[in-house]
């Protein structure tokens, strides 16, 4: 792994935070794997160019891909920390000075093969600025999660709300209703007038007591294999035919779509010469756009397009 020179090492609070996401990533590698016979992820580490100039920046991560499962068709799982100069046009679109900065964080992103299996998305990371020649500056904390399902199943995504809720009740009742709502804004794809799935989730620039969101912060990651895996094998072994197939692979394309549009994420990485082959994991293997598609009224795939038109509570 890489290592960090004296001058950039962050908050000590960082460290910690980097050390659960790595043990965060392990342990959902590991659940994934116990539900596939034969495929595991492949490891890849990388590293960055030396961070110690504000023009310059480094740091490194683990990427782990599992791809041609016969329950997951294409997962990934990644750490990373980088840190360097802010670049000015990224600090002005994050409404902050373009200082030097420190982030580390854990992402997800799960594609499944069968079409009665959600999509699932995670991320959980610590950001840190500090003016020029400062050992320490504004430190925050941002992420969520949430559920981008092809046929939804009102009980599937009731779960999915629940466990997160109950992970948010457990350090402030506001949190849920508020991040709700942030995740139903945030995952909009405006083109389309349309939310990307039924949400979760969704929190960003949470500062001033970072020991409590921290504390919130591994509360949320520890919920998501509870969120999401029970779900899973659920409907691992539902039927599906290619119609169903034909129109996962059409609804994949709206996640193309936020991704390379709207994503912060997507886009920090991009403008701070990020990792490219990292960034880009979050996209489907297989994706479709057709001209026009319309579905039949009243069938299953009606009634999700009828569901992210029109953001619903899923638990009171």
């Amino acid at each position: 792994m890489f290592h960090l020179h004296k001058s950039e090492s962050p908050h000590p609070l960082a460290e910690r935070t980097r050390s659960y996401f790595e043990q965060l990533q392990q342990t959902i590698c590991s659940a994934l794997e116990a539900l596939e016979p034969e495929k595991r992820f492949s490891e890849d580490r990388w590293e960055k160019a030396d961070g110690r100039h504000p023009d310059k920046s480094g740091g490194g991560g683990l990427t782990q891909v599992l791809e041609g499962g016969v329950v997951f068709e294409k997962a990934g799982v990644a750490t990373s920390t980088v840190f360097g100069g802010l670049p000015e046009t990224l600090a002005l679109k994050m409404n902050v000075p373009p200082t030097t900065f420190y982030a580390t964080g854990v992402s997800l992103i799960i594609h499944p093969l069968s079409p009665m299996v959600p999509t699932v998305h995670a991320n959980f990371r610590y950001f840190e600025q500090a003016p020029s020649g400062q050992a320490h500056g504004d430190n925050w904390f941002g992420g969520g999660a949430d559920l981008t399902p092809f046929y939804p199943y009102d009980e599937d995504i009731r779960h999915f709300h629940s466990t997160m809720k109950n992970a948010c009740d457990k350090h402030n009742a506001g949190y849920y209703p508020r991040f709700k709502k942030w995740c139903d804004e945030y995952f909009y794809i405006k083109h389309r007038e349309e939310t990307r799935g039924v949400g979760g989730i969704f929190f960003d620039y949470l500062r001033d007591d970072a020991e409590q969101y921290f504390a919130f912060v591994k509360s949320a990651g520890d919920a998501f294999l509870d969120a999401y895996l029970p779900i899973v094998k659920k409907r691992m072994n539902e039927p599906w035919g290619e119609r169903e197939r034909k129109w996962q692979a059409l609804r994949r394309g709206r996640y193309v779509e936020f991704n390379l549009v709207y994503d912060r994420g997507t886009n920090f990485g991009l403008e701070t010469k990020g990792r490219i082959e990292s960034i880009l994991m979050s996209m489907p293997p297989k994706v479709e756009w057709h001209y026009n598609v319309q579905p039949e009224s009243g069938s299953r795939e009606a009634r999700l397009v009828e569901i992210v038109k029109s953001p619903r509570e899923w638990v009171e």
